[in-house]
């Protein structure tokens, strides 16, 4: 019986392809929108610049509110002690580019060594941390889903040199009644490797561990960390998707 089914599905498959043309499977629906990408280091033509330098520092906001606190040149600076910052704009589904550069003078081990944070809508952290021939719990290193994710691969820099996050971000979707309707995703790209591959974000990142997911706002501030060390950062633009 099972042989005789599949004759039949094969039949009116062959049968339901008769008379077709191939233009009757071209998709005309949707244009793309032409993006023009970015030559060298410069960012595509639809992204928004998040910092280029000191005239983007209006673009950021402490995190506890008021001016952004660190120090702003052709790179931005955490000035340590003076708390994280965040964008005034909130963002949802997005492409992400930032480079990033620890202190070149190496001091401390572990965690204790360059560590810093990018917090897309500010809940679920892609760690920064100086990871070249530093040993710390590996889903707390460079480029980890901070205690989710290991990375694939280490693909760390030594300090002082500038690195590259590209990270493709899906939003965490939530029904009316505040459950979860489908989680978060993230891709990271790491100096041109990729470390993570569409990973399923298991809820807000948190030092002890994943919380569970509670019911945001569809677009929220992308925020950056102040963990007592002067990470840079430069080129940081994105897309909304």
């Amino acid at each position: 019986m099972k042989r005789i089914a599949a004759m039949i599905l094969c039949t009116s498959l062959v049968v339901s392809l008769v008379g077709q043309k191939p233009e009757d499977t071209e998709d005309w629906s949707r244009k793309p929108e032409k993006v023009t990408p970015g030559e060298g280091t410069m960012p595509p033509s639809d992204a928004l610049v998040l910092y280029g330098g000191p005239e983007d520092l209006g673009k950021w906001e402490g995190e506890r509110g008021g001016p952004a606190p660190w120090d702003a040149g052709e790179e931005l600076t955490i000035v340590p002690g003076t708390g994280g910052i965040k964008t005034k704009q909130g963002f949802g589904d997005v492409q992400l580019h930032v480079e990033w550069r620890v202190p070149a003078d190496v001091e401390g081990t572990g965690q204790d060594r360059g560590n810093s944070g990018i917090y897309l809508m500010g809940l679920y952290e892609v760690q920064v941390l100086d990871s070249y021939e530093n040993e710390t719990y590996y889903n707390g290193m460079a480029g980890s889903i901070y205690k989710q994710y290991i990375p694939l691969v280490n693909a760390s820099l030594p300090p002082g040199e500038w690195q590259t996050y590209e990270i493709f971000f899906t939003a965490p979707r939530f029904k009316e009644n505040g459950t979860l309707e489908s989680p978060g995703y993230m891709t990271v790209i790491h100096n041109g490797v990729l470390i993570q591959n569409h990973v399923t974000l298991l809820g807000p990142t948190d030092y002890y561990g994943p919380r569970p997911y509670k019911a945001h706002p569809q677009k929220l501030s992308l925020m950056l960390q102040d963990h007592d060390h002067p990470v840079s950062f430069r080129n940081i633009w994105i897309r909304e998707l």
